[in-house]
């Protein structure tokens, strides 16, 4: 499980753990990361990536002589190409920081890449989240058959939601949000699409099936007098063209090379306050399944994975 550096940055210094902080402080032409990517190096592991390569070693290397001398700080202007002969080209500005001298709580967290409502625990649903571990974003995975989900932990960023019915959680993401329907029932994915398309402010959407599916949806949805142009905007076949597999982890991989490519700006993205507190506020007020008009599975509840 991918860990955030921040948080085991933080349960380090608690337990005074020796360690130095590498952070990307500026940057120039061609680099590996952007400013303000940190690295944590101890005598015995290191968390995180300021690029790999030669400058990582070299970075690492760097803080463990630090580490040993036990005090300071210490700062490097690095030009990739002359330096270490990296054919990046550009130039990298980094500090090290002993982890006792720094503050984690204070670092600037950047906003997630997109908020995902996933909705479908089965083959496909459990590959996305696979890959989704070690990429910053926020997911809401729901689903109503609690059996589905695997058991175990899921990463922070991750939050498994079982409840029934499903599609009153649409309400709960924020504008801009990416949803992803892939469940196990045709009507519920019906369901599902209706809500998106009613509230409309969606990032983007991506219906799991075939043009048939499609084509059958389509006829439904502008029966139910949804127009032509938010019609449209539904992703489905769902991926990014050209994968080829109906494997679930090539699937997988499909769609959230699709998510990805959008980059920031798609649809209305949304601010980094309501990617991370939209769900986190309402639960914090005591909106419980029952008072959002959504009814729990009796087998099925809340939680953080």
């Amino acid at each position: 499980m991918t860990q955030d550096p921040r948080e085991v940055a933080q349960r380090w210094r608690a337990a005074a753990r020796p360690a130095v902080v590498v952070e990307v402080q500026g940057t120039r032409g061609s680099v590996p990361r952007e400013a303000g990517t940190r690295m944590l190096v101890a005598a015995d592991e290191v968390l995180g990536s300021i690029g790999g390569g030669h400058l990582e070693w070299q970075a690492i290397a760097d803080a463990r002589v630090l580490l040993a001398r036990g005090s300071g700080a210490i700062e490097r202007h690095i030009a990739l190409g002359p330096t270490l002969g990296q054919c990046c080209g550009g130039v990298v500005d980094l500090r090290y920081t002993l982890l006792a001298d720094s503050d984690p709580a204070s670092w600037l967290v950047p906003a997630p890449r997109f908020t995902l409502q996933l909705y479908g625990a089965g083959h496909v649903g459990r590959a996305i989240v696979r890959l989704l571990a070690g990429i910053d974003c926020r997911v809401q995975w729901i689903d109503e058959r609690e059996s589905e989900f695997p058991a175990g932990p899921l990463p922070p960023h991750i939050e498994r939601v079982c409840v029934e019915p499903v599609a009153p959680d649409v309400a709960l993401a924020p504008p801009g949000a990416y949803y992803a329907v892939l469940t196990h029932s045709h009507d519920l994915d019906l369901a599902i699409t209706q809500a998106i398309l009613q509230r409309g402010d969606f990032g983007w959407f991506g219906l799991i099936g075939s043009k048939t599916k499609r084509a059958r949806f389509e006829r439904r949805l502008r029966e139910r007098g949804f127009a032509d142009s938010l019609i449209e905007r539904i992703v489905c076949p769902i991926g990014l063209p050209g994968i080829v597999g109906k494997e679930p982890e090539v699937i997988a991989v499909a769609v959230v090379a699709q998510m990805l490519q959008l980059g920031p700006g798609a649809g209305i993205p949304p601010s980094p306050a309501q990617a991370g507190e939209t769900w986190a506020a309402l639960r914090a007020a005591g909106l419980s399944p029952g008072t959002a008009g959504i009814t729990p599975s009796p087998t099925c509840g809340r939680g953080l994975g």
